[in-house]
């Protein structure tokens, strides 16, 4: 997912990010907990220089804005950043007739949700659309567990077992969360980026991308969580 910020066809898109001058040297470093911190003025060791810039780059033509978390020099930093808790939504329990497996992971879904600041009623729809509730689901493309995390995304998150429900649920909602901040909260591009990586939304000026895979997950994520709303 952030390969496609250093890929050279689309360092413009990271520019646009960063909202500083396109000929500004641009910094990255991956922290223990997997945050990942992009900035042009870097304090302290641990920065990598990714982006070495001597004259000004023709941007593309402005994309809707986005809002990320940034720290206080004024760096974007993805992943693990403070997020608004929703507001309290009924217990998944509490309305509509809840299948077996929705059932029984239920409880795993609220505690993921409140701790990462989610509603669980869309981690819920994620999961649906991802695996019908099956622990065991694995995808032709290598995805795993209920909420199909790639091996990249399971080893970011420190998920060690994919196939273990809770730490699957566990980092599929820390994902989700990264991508509801990345894309200011707004979830129709999140759910995209679950889908198509972040790096496609981006890439298509912060809209869900042209592909009829993602656009037919998207609304079918939408669809299940407009069913508890």
């Amino acid at each position: 997912m952030l390969r496609y910020f250093l890929a050279p066809k689309r360092l413009c898109w990271l520019f646009l990010m960063i909202g500083a001058p396109v000929h500004a040297d641009v910094y990255k470093m991956v922290g223990r907990n997997g945050q990942v911190i992009f900035t042009d003025k870097p304090r302290g060791a641990g920065y990598q220089l990714v982006i070495k810039s001597n004259h000004p780059a023709q941007l593309p033509p402005a994309a809707a804005p986005v809002s990320h978390p940034r720290g206080p020099s004024g760096e974007i930093i993805l992943g693990n950043g403070p997020r608004p808790i929703p507001a309290q939504s009924p217990r998944m329990g509490a309305r509509l007739e809840r299948g077996p497996r929705q059932l029984q992971y239920a409880r795993l879904v609220e505690r993921a949700a409140e701790a990462h600041g989610l509603d669980p009623w869309l981690l819920d729809a994620v999961i649906q659309a991802e695996s019908s509730y099956n622990p065991q689901a694995v995808s032709h493309k290598g995805a795993m567990g209920l909420m199909q995390l790639m091996p990249g995304t399971a080893e970011r998150y420190g998920v060690r077992d994919p196939y273990d429900p809770e730490q699957n649920i566990l980092g599929g909602a820390r994902y989700l969360r990264d991508l509801m901040g990345m894309f200011g909260s707004d979830v129709r591009l999140a759910v995209a980026a679950y889908n198509a990586g972040e790096g496609n939304v981006m890439k298509y000026g912060n809209q869900v991308p042209p592909f009829t895979e993602t656009q037919g997950y998207v609304s079918k994520v939408l669809g299940f969580y407009r069913r508890t709303n």
